[in-house]
């Protein structure tokens, strides 16, 4: 590529590569994407996903509906955004002054109400059912898309792993790795440091030990138990051996400023644990937030706690990424199974609500400061754009170069396919 295609910043980041011999993955394909105009290549790009489980309410949030009726209005506002006709909640202010970078998706539409079946469709892009538990759409990347390097190519923050964020039929191997909770005092992630008093020549001789017995079991092994734990002890392995996973845990690294900027909760270290993952090379990182169903003191809580620190995590997030030049190459979402009902109950709250809701998705090529679809004026409804779960899904795959139209065999050789029809990538989020 020519010099002149490159910015001053991405020029700058060849100096230091020619200095010091080595740059993080996140910044060479940062400057894959530099070009003016250029499109990132689908092996290029990661996820983020900020997963809300619980269920965020569109009223407070990316869809307010200041003119709805008494019963139905919020108590909060809505504010103008830096793009000209878009307004959020008022408390989202600081991801306000960032719509330029995300699209809301204002119209996506399920019927499932069920908390437990509603993340797993969310999460796999399946109808949950009671015979066959599919993988999400994590593990699908993780399997489709060869790690970049030893770290593990999805990792999951805020755990424990719930079963509809798991790999189910896949296997074992394309599992999440879990990475804890990144606000804690001291934190480390487990599988990075040997035990106290083991030393690399003792674990090597356990290891032989251990090949040995596992061939033994596998001969009477018809479920796969022994497979499973080798996965689980060689990525084990592996990560005690890398420097660079012991470098991108490093959390405590960053400066004390951005570590507050994101915010000191487990949502906003998430967020930032996530961008240091991304750089490193990890495809896939969901950052999950609970607390999210409102069902009583909904106002309350969602002004105080909630969406402030949502706001806080995710503006920064965006920013962040934005200033290393990783937007480009880094999807971010900020997904929840379903929305919250138009009329605020007798507890001051808002009860589960698929019908209409509302997702945000910046970066990774996908244009921003605008909206898409519509809810009418209470929000009981899609009125303009319908946008299914599977369709969303089907986007992710389109957008990361994954076929969604081929088929697996499941644990009991049932064929299935990846993506529940009918379905249809949504354009939109294509160019």
């Amino acid at each position: 590529m020519a010099l002149h295609s490159f910015s001053r910043r991405s020029f700058l980041s060849v100096g230091a590569l020619t200095l010091f011999g080595r740059f993080r993955l996140g910044e060479a394909l940062a400057l894959r994407a530099a070009a003016p105009g250029s499109s990132p290549k689908p092996e290029d790009l990661s996820i983020i996903l900020l997963w809300l489980a619980g269920g965020l309410s569109q009223f407070e949030s990316w869809d307010p509906k200041p003119a709805a009726k008494e019963g139905y209005r919020s108590k909060f506002g809505s504010i103008p955004t830096n793009v000209s006709g878009i307004q959020v909640g008022e408390l989202l202010p600081l991801s306000a002054r960032h719509a330029d970078k995300y699209t809301i998706i204002r119209s996506m539409t399920s019927q499932d109400a069920v908390h437990e079946s509603a993340q797993a469709f969310m999460l796999s892009g399946h109808a949950p059912r009671s015979t066959l538990q599919f993988p999400s759409y994590g593990s699908v990347i993780a399997k489709e898309l060869s790690p970049r390097n030893e770290l593990p190519p999805y990792i999951l923050t805020g755990g424990p792993v719930r079963k509809w964020e798991q790999a189910a039929f896949l296997g074992p191997k394309y599992n999440p790795f879990l990475a804890d909770n990144p606000n804690k005092e001291n934190y480390k992630v487990r599988d990075l440091d040997l035990p106290l008093g083991v030393d690399w020549a003792r674990v090597d001789r356990r290891n032989s030990l251990l090949r040995l017995a596992d061939r033994q079991f596998r001969r009477m092994d018809t479920v796969g138990i022994v497979d499973a734990m080798d996965t689980h002890h060689q990525t084990a392995l592996t990560l005690i051996r890398s420097e660079r996973a012991k470098r991108a845990f490093k959390i405590e690294s960053e400066p004390e400023k951005l570590r507050e900027k994101y915010g000191r909760t487990s949502l906003g270290q998430g967020c930032l644990l996530a961008r240091r993952l991304v750089e490193e090379g990890v495809r896939f990182v969901s950052v999950r937030s609970g607390g999210w169903d409102h069902h009583f003191n909904l106002f309350n809580d969602i002004s105080t706690k909630k969406l402030p620190e949502l706001d806080r995590a995710f503006a920064a997030l965006l920013e962040d990424l934005d200033d290393r030049g990783m937007l480009g190459t880094t999807m971010v979402i900020v997904g929840t199974e379903f929305g919250r009902t138009p009329e605020i109950n007798v507890n001051d709250g808002r009860d589960h609500w698929p019908a209409a809701f509302s997702l945000v998705v910046a970066g990774g090529g996908v244009e921003g400061g605008r909206t898409l679809g519509a809810t009418d004026q209470n929000c009981w409804e899609v009125v303009e754009r319908p946008i299914h779960v599977p369709d969303f899904i089907a986007t992710i795959y389109a957008k990361l170069g994954i076929d969604y139209h081929q088929m697996y065999q499941s644990n009991v050789g049932r064929p299935v396919r990846v993506i529940d029809e009918p379905f249809e990538a949504v354009q939109e989020l294509l160019t």
